[in-house]
């Protein structure tokens, strides 16, 4: 993170809660491979639900953006989550023979829907840097986890039914797409006055929190 100024400011405002996912029964459990895969299943179908969403909130950046190259890239993430992030849950899903008719007719949770309800808001009334503030939570988030999890439980990447999710979110080519995120973030925020800057950093710590709440849920069941 070196030189992302602003990328720094909001990860060490929300470190207390990032350090709290590192604790958490559901991760642990992928961590470790004791977690029932009824949880992840109802996980599963809850993030894919979010996931469109999330695409949504993406979308909103290219209709806010005035540069070309901003919208392009903004658009090429509403294609990598929809052609590539839900291959992930796809492949689970075909898995537990689920299809994806079946998992579309699911209900959001109150959790579900509260964070992306906070997202889509803060992408129609905002501007593409608090729309990346946004957005930047959940995807250096999974990295962050599925990374310690590496580090921490050598056999994860392994394991025959988790290792698929360890391996995607610890994956290189995650990272690389984490990195152009940021550095979006920094470039969009160039200039910020502190007002700004503190705002984009409440923004990011919200969605840290919703975050939480999401692992909550998904241990939980909570509807």
């Amino acid at each position: 993170m070196k030189n992302n100024s602003i990328t720094e400011r909001m990860l060490d405002a929300s470190r207390p809660i990032w350090e709290g996912y590192l604790s958490h029964p559901f991760v642990r459990g992928i961590a470790d491979g004791s977690l029932a895969v009824e949880k992840f299943r109802f996980y599963l179908l809850q993030d894919y639900l979010y996931l469109f969403d999330y695409a949504k909130v993406f979308a909103q950046g290219v209709v806010k953006s005035q540069e070309p190259e901003v919208m392009r890239t903004f658009a090429s993430y509403v294609a990598s989550i929809l052609n590539g992030e839900l291959e992930i849950h796809r492949g689970y899903m075909r898995r537990m023979g689920i299809t994806e008719e079946r998992a579309e007719t699911e209900k959001p949770t109150l959790s579900n829907l509260s964070y992306t309800a906070y997202m889509r808001a803060v992408a129609a009334e905002e501007g593409p840097a608090e729309i990346m503030a946004a957005v930047l939570s959940c995807a250096l988030s999974y990295e962050y986890i599925a990374k310690w999890i590496v580090r921490n439980y050598p056999d994860a990447e392994q394991h025959g039914f988790y290792g698929e999710w360890v391996r995607g979110y610890a994956s290189k080519s995650y990272a690389e797409e984490n990195q152009r995120l940021t550095a979006l973030m920094e470039q969009l925020a160039a200039g910020y006055p502190e007002k700004r800057q503190a705002h984009l950093t409440d923004i990011f710590v919200a969605c840290s929190r919703y975050e939480a709440m999401f692992w909550d849920m998904a241990w939980n069941g909570e509807m």
